[in-house]
C-alpha cells in the first residue's frame, strides 16, 4: 500500500475516533439535567442498587388463614416499600432451585437494604429468606412504579 493511501487511512481512523472521543463527552441530546438528578443518576444514567432475590425459607407457613395473612402482609409492605421509593421493582420467580422473587432496592447499601426487607411478613415468619447482591442499572428504574401505577386496571 502507498504511503499516500497509508496516510489518508490514517487521517480517516484519527478523525473518527477523535469524532468517537467528542461523542463520549458531550450530553446526550435530549440530557434532562433535573431528571437525570432526581433520579440520582450519574453521568451514564445509572446509579447503584441492592439486588434481592427472595428463596424458600427454612418454615413453610402450613395453616391457610395464617398463609393468607403472612401474603396480604407481604402484598401491603411490597406496596407501602414503593410508595416511599425505597421498593424499585418487585415480581415473583420460577421457583425453580427455591427461587421465588425478587426486590431492586433503592439504596447502594446492602445493610440499608436487609432493614427494608426484614419488614416483610414473608421474611419474619420464615416463609422465605433474602440473598442480597449489589448492582449497577439504569436510574429510570425509579420511574418504574409511577409508570406502573398508571398502566394497571386492577391494583
Amino acid at each position: 500500500m502507498s504511503r499516500k493511501i497509508l496516510g489518508t487511512l490514517a487521517c480517516a481512523l484519527l478523525c473518527a475516533l477523535q469524532s468517537a472521543s467528542a461523542q463520549t463527552t458531550t450530553p446526550a441530546p435530549h440530557y434532562d439535567a433535573a431528571l437525570a438528578a432526581s433520579l440520582g443518576a450519574d453521568e451514564r444514567g445509572m446509579r447503584p442498587y441492592v439486588f434481592v432475590i427472595l428463596k424458600t425459607g427454612p418454615k413453610k407457613v402450613e395453616d391457610k388463614a395464617e398463609r393468607a395473612k403472612v401474603f396480604e402482609g407481604h402484598f401491603a409492605n411490597m406496596n407501602r416499600l414503593a410508595a416511599e421509593k425505597k421498593l424499585v421493582v418487585a415480581g415473583p420467580l420460577d421457583g425453580k432451585e427455591g427461587r421465588r422473587g425478587i426486590f431492586v432496592m433503592a439504596t447502594p447499601d446492602i445493610e440499608q437494604a436487609r432493614t427494608w426487607v426484614e419488614t416483610d411478613p414473608v421474611i419474619t415468619s420464615g416463609e422465605m429468606v433474602a440473598e442480597y447482591h449489589k448492582l449497577y442499572g439504569s436510574a429510570a428504574l425509579m420511574m418504574v412504579n409511577d409508570i406502573h401505577g398508571r398502566i394497571g386496571k386492577k391494583q
